[in-house]
């Protein structure tokens, strides 16, 4: 199983490229997934059958669908898909506010006369 991981990824995020056109067209995505196990312990008193006890796992994943390569006469161009910009953006744009406001805070505080 592991073995086929790679090109799961592969076809997952690159998917089948089709002909939209006169171009062809092949998606690109983010893709992340994992997978977990388990185990579990038993015990074993004299004269009394033996405890146990145990846990499973699971998997999961998630795909952000990134745009595509259009062939063109100059080869393939990577078209943005801008929904997912706008999602991957989110947390760097969070981030940065969240930086801004320590440093004018910071900033505040080391002179009282900053507004």
């Amino acid at each position: 199983m592991t073995r086929s991981v790679p090109s799961w990824g592969t076809k997952i995020a690159f998917g089948e490229s089709v002909t939209v056109g006169d171009h062809d067209v092949v998606p690109a995505a983010l893709v992340v997934f994992g997978f977990g196990g388990g185990g579990g312990s038993s015990t074993a008193h004299q004269g009394a059958a033996p405890e146990g006890e145990g846990s499973g796992g699971g998997g999961g994943g998630w795909v952000l669908p990134l745009g595509a390569y259009v062939a063109g006469p100059d080869g393939p161009r990577f078209q943005p898909n801008p929904v997912a910009l706008i999602v991957a953006s989110v947390p760097l744009v969070t981030v940065a506010g969240w930086a801004l406001a320590r440093i004018l805070t910071a900033a505040r505080s080391r002179h009282p006369s900053v507004a």
